[in-house]
């Protein structure tokens, strides 16, 4: 098991790696340049200009430029500055990352509290009444865009009712309307989820053999039906959970929230290349070490997948012996 945990961190680094260069070569095929944007609002002289633009070294060859950034962003950890406002990309990031982590936290929460009872729910009731209103509930829930519920619910529970904050930071009240709007989504699809996969279970022969055993349904459904059929539910967790760790951008921007997401955005309307470049990674990052606990997560739910990796190192080892 040990290995495979290693395996799996060690494939994070070329990951990463081709999404920095990836990043960095889009970034470069954007028109203009920020110095040239904000030079050019000044009284500056094209020379200037240009003489800027040569000591930030934007006139260097693209794989000089390329090799530059990777060296100062691997080898001393530096995303560069801000040219808006002068401040290390990497110290902003950190600085919004409470903000992000809460929202993110608070969505996955409510989301895996209400997505999988019911969920579950609805794939024992099967066909029935309250199974095609929970369906239809979610397909509502999914279809409903999140920028327009989170006005919603700020004219009705914030200018109407008076009982929570339009936007800002603070205490818990401050993100409870941002969880309720960003989390939406996650509930559906991981409702939906949920019920396709509890749902093939059920209907397995080892669930039929507990039942004729006399245990009882509620034994039969969560100790035994749903745990063989979470893999699939996992997936969609975490995905979700890396979408929202890379910075919920529309909920965190309706709602003033100085997090990761609404920093991106104002990096791209600034044209503010090192901060969407570090904003880009960071996002690349944390989705791909939210896909490597996904995957051990399997192995811990699902006997089968460390087993078959056991008997995989077992074969190799045998191998080497018989070399």
């Amino acid at each position: 098991m040990s290995r495979y945990v290693t395996k799996r961190i060690l494939q994070i680094i070329p990951i990463i790696l081709v999404v920095s260069v990836l990043i960095f070569a889009i970034m470069s095929l954007v028109p203009s340049d920020p110095i040239t944007i904000i030079m050019s609002q000044t009284s500056a002289t094209a020379e200037e200009i240009e003489a800027a633009r040569d000591a930030a070294g934007y006139n260097d060859p693209f794989l000089v430029r390329l090799g530059n950034y990777l060296k100062n962003l691997y080898l001393h950890g530096d995303m560069g500055k801000s040219f808006k406002t002068g401040s290390p990309v990497f110290k902003d990031l950190m600085s919004r990352l409470p903000v992000t982590f809460r929202l993110a936290f608070g969505s996955i929460l409510v989301s895996v509290l209400l997505g999988i009872p019911l969920g579950v729910l609805s794939a024992v009731r099967a066909g029935s009444l309250s199974d095609r209103m929970t369906m239809f509930f979610t397909l509502m829930l999914n279809s409903m865009p999140n920028f327009w519920l989170a006005l919603m619910l700020v004219i009705l529970f914030s200018l109407k009712l008076k009982l929570l904050p339009t936007n800002g930071i603070g205490g818990l009240e401050h993100y409870i309307l941002p969880v309720i709007a960003n989390s939406v989504g996650a509930v559906a699809g991981i409702a939906r989820q949920t019920r396709a996969s509890v749902l093939e279970v059920i209907r397995s022969d080892f669930v039929s053999t507990a039942r004729s055993k006399g245990l009882k349904e509620r034994v039969v459904i969560w100790k035994h039906a749903l745990p063989n059929g979470l893999i699939p539910v996992i997936t969609s967790i975490g995905g979700f959970f890396g979408r929202l760790l890379g910075g919920s951008m529309v909920i965190e921007m309706t709602f003033s929230l100085p997090g990761v997401g609404s920093y991106m955005i104002n990096g791209i309307n600034n044209r503010d290349y090192d901060c969407v470049q570090g904003a880009m990674l960071w996002i690349a990052f944390i989705f791909a070490v939210t896909m490597l606990v996904v995957d051990l997560l399997y192995a811990f739910i699902d006997p089968r997948i460390k087993a078959q990796y056991a008997a995989s190192s077992a074969k190799k080892k045998a191998k080497k012996e018989a070399a």
